[in-house]
Formats: structure tokens, C-alpha cells, sequence
């Protein structure tokens, strides 16, 4: 049977009323939105994704979220002024409240009613009894699955892959890590301190630095590409991106390039950015907040932060490492929901404390060694 209008229930997770819209198989013509005054905002966030998708959209105003008879006192008058058309209930999102009476109220109806599966991404069939499960299509893109989270994302670089002979240098880079994470610690340094300069030069290295002979064939390595020259017991870049690629971007482009691959395949991944500004308004106020890698695979949002800087002297609280886990849990869950995911890559070895850390907030980690095994690591976590 057709479905031409789709009923949700707005609340703080908006994936479950966007994915089935999207699906071509059930996609309606008309979404009605069950919205109760707090959600009023999270309305606007989803009808700004709904409409771009070719559907109409209307609200229906819910004046307590937890008054059960008032509920279904008015979903009865909604759908007895909709008894000719052909409507189903998504019972996903709203609260408990909501959930009930409306359910109720098209079951008595003998209405269809489904539900959105939130970590399998399936639809179920909660009436009638005969229809089956089925997955959704993942058609959702990183733009539209920001915006209903109320953010907003910036325009997106043309190009992300990296040059072959830089894509080698990055492979290098993992290959020999046991030779490497000391003095690349020392050109990470090196790099940061030429930020924001033109030309971009780095402060003065010690002897003892330019001197070691890892750090002499690194600097030869990324010489001989043309992304850094000694100057002075200083480091003069080729340009800003030498500077940005020596001072960790080489990491992100690497890992970016890994989850490319793996696209081909795992079917489920859908969309893929690299070094992504997001716009969110608090109070008015613009905060911005840029993402490494992000993408999606089946709706779900995967966010990776990538470092290469050492975090020394990790301790139980406090430090560079528990910003970075504090900072990719917050992000992860304000713009991807409970069901987001976030890694934390680094190319320096991880203290216990912050693996520690890193666990109790369900974030995963890739680092050190572990990164010659970093495809094996994304393609489990992504299931």
C-alpha cells in the first residue's frame, strides 16, 4: 500500500524521521510533524532537510509532551480530518508519552505504524503484523544530516585526495613509525611555531635537534619533495600547505585516504569529508568547530580527530590528551546524536591514562603501531 503522508514525532534525534523519507520505497508526499514547544526549534532543523528532499511538510502543535489524554485526544481528531488520505505513523522519536498514544490511537485506527531501528537502521513493522523488516536506503548526506542537528557546514575543498608522491611519504611515514615518532614530534613542533608567518619559517632548532640522525633523514625526506628547506637552524616551508601537511595534515589526508578506500567495499559508507568547518549557533553566537575526517555509513555519523603531536605527562585529569577526548565526545554527540561515533588517531604513542579516558567515554583509539593496521581497525568499527 502507498503511503502518501509519513507522521513523526520530533524530538533530539533526528536521523530515525529523516531516513525513511529519503528512502525511495516509502518515501511519502507529505511529513506531518507531531512538535511539543521545546522541540520547536528541532522542527525548523528537520523541515529545513525535508523540504530540498521533495516532500511538503506542516506541524501539528503538541502543548504538553507528557499529558497522555490530551495526546490522544488530539491525534483522534488528526485522524478522523485524515481519514481518506493514506497515512502511517513513525512511532521512533517524541516522548514516551507520545510514543504510546500515538500508537494506540493508529493501531485502534488499524493505520500502519513502523519504527526506526537505531542502531541496525531498519525499519520495523510494528503494524500490521505481516509486513516485514527492511533496511534503509542511505541516502543522507554529511550537509543535510548537519543541518538537522542545527549546524551548518562550510563549503567543501574540490579536491581531497593527495598527490601520489606525498600519498608515498604518508605511507612511509606509518611504515617506519618506530623510527620516526621521535623526530617527527620535533617537525610537528617546527611546523606549529612557523604558523600564521610569511614566509612560513619555523623557529630556531637546537644542534642536538637538527643533528639526530632521524631527524636528519626525515628532513631529507621531506626535502627532497619540495615541502621544506633548512634555513638557518631554521625550517623555511614551501608554502602554507607544506606547513599545514608537515604539521599533522599528512595524518588526516592519510587516514582520510583509507576510509576513501574502503568505501569501494563497504557499501553502507554514503558520504566522506576531510578538514570540514561546522557552524552551530549558541545564543546567537557562532562557534565554530572543524572535523578532520567525518563520514557517514548506514545514517550513522563516524567522527575521527587525527594528532600527531606526543602528549607528554598525561595524568589522570587535565592535559592536551583529555581535551581531545572531551572535545571529539561533545562534537560527536551534538552533531551526530547517541548513536554517533567518534576515534581518536595518533601517530605517538597513547598514555594509559588517556586510553583510560578515552574508553569511558566509548571513544575508540588507533595508535602508534597501530596504525599499519589502520583499515583493519576502521572496517571493524564500522561493523
Amino acid at each position: 500500500m502507498a503511503i502518501d503522508i509519513h507522521v513523526i514525532l520530533v524530538s533530539g534525534q533526528p536521523t530515525p524521521n529523516i531516513t525513511p523519507v529519503l528512502d525511495p520505497d516509502i518515501k511519502p508526499r507529505h511529513i506531518v510533524m507531531l512538535v511539543s514547544p521545546d522541540m520547536a526549534q528541532r522542527a525548523d532543523w528537520l523541515k529545513a532537510v525535508l523540504l530540498p528532499a521533495g516532500v511538503s511538510v506542516s506541524q501539528v502543535a503538541i502543548d504538553n509532551a507528557y499529558d497522555i489524554e490530551a495526546l490522544r485526544e488530539r491525534l483522534l481528531t488528526f485522524v478522523a480530518e485524515h481519514e481518506h488520505e493514506n497515512l502511517a505513523l513513525n512511532v521512533t522519536g517524541g516522548t514516551k508519552p507520545m510514543a504510546i498514544a500515538a500508537y494506540e490511537v493508529f493501531r485502534t485506527a488499524d493505520l500502519p505504524i513502523f519504527y526506526v531501528h537505531p542502531e541496525q537502521d531498519r525499519l520495523i513493522w510494528m503494524h500490521p503484523a505481516n509486513r516485514h523488516s527492511r533496511e534503509l536506503a542511505n541516502r543522507i548526506k554529511l550537509k543535510a544530516f548537519f543541518q538537522a542537528h542545527g549546524a551548518q557546514l562550510g563549503e567543501r575543498p574540490a579536491h581531497f585526495g593527495m598527490p601520489e608522491r606525498l600519498r608515498m611519504l604518508a605511507e612511509g611515514l606509518v611504515r617506519h613509525i618506530d623510527r620516526y615518532q621521535g623526530a617527527l614530534g620535533t617537525l610537528n613542533w617546527a611546523a606549529m611555531s612557523a604558523e600564521g608567518r610569511e614566509p612560513p619559517i619555523s623557529d630556531e632548532l637546537g644542534p642536538g635537534q637538527l643533528e639526530r640522525e632521524e631527524f636528519k633523514a626525515l628532513l631529507g625526506w621531506f626535502e627532497t619533495e619540495q615541502l621544506v628547506m633548512k634555513k638557518h637552524g631554521r625550517l623555511l616551508f614551501a608554502d602554507a600547505d607544506a606547513r599545514f601537511f608537515a604539521n599533522g595534515g599528512w595524518l588526516e589526508q592519510y587516514v582520510y585516504s583509507a576510509v576513501q578506500s574502503l568505501k569501494g567495499e563497504l557499501r553502507a559508507i554514503q558520504d566522506i569529508g576531510r578538514g570540514l568547518e561546522v557552524v552551530r549557533q549558541n545564543g546567537g553566537e557562532p562557534i565554530h568547530n572543524e572535523l578532520d575526517v567525518a563520514f557517514l555509513a548506514e545514517n550513522r555519523l563516524y567522527v575521527i580527530e587525527c594528532k600527531t603531536r606526543r602528549f607528554n605527562g598525561e595524568r589522570e585529569t587535565g592535559g592536551a590528551g583529555a581535551d581531545a577526548i572531551y572535545r571529539l565526545e561533545a562534537l560527536s554527540n551534538l552533531l551526530g546524536g547517541l548513536q554517533a561515533r567518534a576515534m581518536l588517531v595518533s601517530y605517538q604513542p597513547l598514555s594509559r591514562a588517556i586510553q583510560e579516558r578515552a574508553s569511558a567515554y566509548r571513544i575508540t583509539t588507533c595508535a602508534g603501531t597501530e596504525l599499519k593496521t589502520l583499515k583493519d581497525k576502521l572496517r571493524r568499527w564500522i561493523g
